[in-house]
């Protein structure tokens, strides 16, 4: 509640005002305490006051009774002894809702918020894949390869397509990039999946959030209270946490430096911070302390809110300088030294022990400390914080439906949109590579087959020449035998023919010198008579013939 320019937050026990500066409210903010200590209806309070100041806000609903900050409150027998107990009705209390935007990664309670792979970046991505150093290198360079070659990461299918692509093209990219492990990219395929498979990739996507959408007043220049729907969320811690950090990124990117102001341009509230801070790599917690010191001059007001701040690490601790500490309970050792350093972290005051009063706060009542004109811690004291204008409790499925589609940014976000983007290009380039291959194997493959042909035409070249050789050898063969039967023909026939002229040289040697031995047998015979005539003559014959056989052999 807003009382003479200030931020009301409480009463202190002499039922003074505790007040918080609006031009301090930048300087960040805790409020912390035990579940079922009144952390809700001090967070509902101060969104009240921002939004009645004009200030946009950002909140957390966890539990599902945030959102009743749009309905007027109810009266009763206890906020009419709460009313005139803070004595609200003269400084203008009345049950009113303020105005309210509900979102919802998922879509299912609220508007659909979404950003884009690549607006969410390689460090904040490696958190919500809870990937290890090597891993989140490895996405990193993919991220730089898909930079450097204008390729948009929209939602999970662009990534995984470009993880792919990556892991395919890795020996040509190792120069300019280093090496890139393939068991890496599976393990961060993997981790993609599983993320998948919880839902959380319908948080990727186009249209992605305008963070310029929650910089707007509402109804009577009312700051509208942006609020996201994290019932379902909460589950996935890092999801959650990462996506406010996300937030918080936007807000510093996009935020102009204004320096301190007369009242913040927006107020953030960190619900479940200890969330933010679980298992946060040294690189992730240097970037929030650096967002949080920072920040401030954009005119953002940043509030974790938390059980125990012990939850917080001491650098962003350091950084928060108005302080609401509810009840803490002190069970274990452990638990004692946490309320010593939450007592030990406020400027004490003489007239209680910080301590001691920290574990015996009740509902509703708690340990503040603001800063001061200068920027200075005020002495703590114990405050009674007062009730909300707005509803206690949850709203009904037919009230968020009903805030939900009258929006002015529902119509904007509803629908999720496609663009072109990496998946879809290295689809073409995969058809184009794929179309250039199968081109490049039928070249190949007509190649080979111009080339087998030239090897079955030289082949069947050198046959045909063997075998003319082959024919021409055989033909000069048979000419030889040829000429050889010929020869050995013509040698026959001149034997033949000279046998022919021996024989007959024979017979007419035989006849000439049988007819003259035997007559000359018969000359020398025929002095012995006729039968000496006879035999002389046969004897010639024979004898003549006989020595004519022996000069033919010869």
């Amino acid at each position: 509640m807003v009382r003479d320019g200030l931020i009301w937050v409480g009463n202190n026990e002499y039922s003074e005002p505790l007040t918080m500066l609006p031009k301090m409210a930048n300087r960040h903010g805790l409020v912390a305490g035990a579940t079922g200590t009144g952390k809700t209806v001090t967070l509902k309070v101060l969104a009240e006051s921002f939004s009645a100041m004009g200030v946009p806000v950002f909140m957390a609903d966890v539990k599902g009774d945030i959102a009743s900050i749009m309905a007027p409150g109810k009266d009763s027998e206890d906020m009419q002894a709460r009313i005139e107990r803070f004595g609200l009705a003269e400084h203008g209390f009345s049950y009113q809702g303020f105005p309210v935007t509900l979102w919802d990664i998922y879509g299912q309670k609220g508007i659909q918020l979404r950003s884009t792979v690549s607006e969410i970046g390689p460090l904040l991505m490696s958190r919500i894949l809870d990937l290890n150093d090597l891993q989140r290198d490895i996405l990193s360079i993919v991220y730089k390869i898909a930079d450097d070659n204008n390729l948009l990461l929209i939602d999970t299918k662009d990534l995984k397509s470009m993880l792919n692509y990556v892991n395919d093209h890795a020996a040509e990219f190792a120069a300019d990039y280093g090496r890139v492990s393939s068991a890496s990219v599976g393990a961060i395929m993997r981790a993609l999946v599983a993320l998948e498979t919880e839902g959380g990739d319908v948080f990727f996507g186009e249209p992605a959030l305008n963070i310029a959408d929650w910089l707007t007043l509402g109804a009577g220049g009312k700051g509208m209270i942006n609020i996201l729907d994290s019932e379902s969320l909460i589950n996935n811690g890092r999801l959650y946490s990462t996506f406010l950090l996300w937030l918080l990124g936007e807000l510093f990117d996009v935020m102009p430096e204004v320096g301190d102001q007369e009242k913040p341009k927006m107020v953030f509230f960190f619900d479940e911070a200890h969330l933010l801070f679980k298992g946060a790599s040294k690189s992730l917690l240097d970037k929030i302390e650096q967002m949080v010191k920072l920040i401030r001059s954009k005119g953002v007001g940043v509030y974790f809110c938390t059980q125990n701040p012990k939850d917080i690490p001491d650098s962003v601790l350091a950084q928060l300088g108005n302080k609401i500490q509810h009840g803490l309970r002190a069970y274990t050792p452990a638990d004692q030294r946490a309320v010593k350093a939450a007592a030990d972290s406020f400027r004490p005051n003489p007239a209680f022990d910080t301590y001691d009063t920290i574990l015996n706060l009740g509902t509703g009542e708690a340990v503040v400390s603001f800063l001061d004109a200068s920027g200075i811690p005020t002495v703590c004291e114990k405050a009674f914080i007062l009730p909300p204008e707005s509803r206690f409790g949850s709203i009904s499925d037919e009230e968020r439906d009903s805030a939900i589609k009258s929006s002015l940014c529902y119509s904007k976000y509803a629908n999720a949109v496609d663009p072109d983007s990496a998946y879809e290009f290295l689809q073409r380039k995969g058809l184009e590579e794929q179309k250039a291959a199968e081109e490049a194997a039928a070249e190949a493959e007509a190649e080979k087959q111009r080339l087998a042909e030239e090897k079955q035409a030289e082949k069947e070249r050198l046959a045909a020449e063997k075998q003319e050789a082959k024919e021409q050898a055989a033909a000069e063969r048979e000419a030889q035998r040829a000429a050889e039967k010929e020869a050995k023909e013509a040698e026959r026939a001149a034997a033949k023919e000279a046998a022919a002229k021996k024989q007959a040289a024979k017979t007419v040697g035989n006849t000439v010198v049988g007819t003259v031995g035997r007559e000359v047998g018969k000359s020398l015979g025929s002095k012995f008579g006729s039968f000496g005539k006879t035999l002389g003559g046969n004897l010639g014959a024979s004898l003549g013939r006989s020595i004519l056989g022996i000069l033919f052999k010869k």
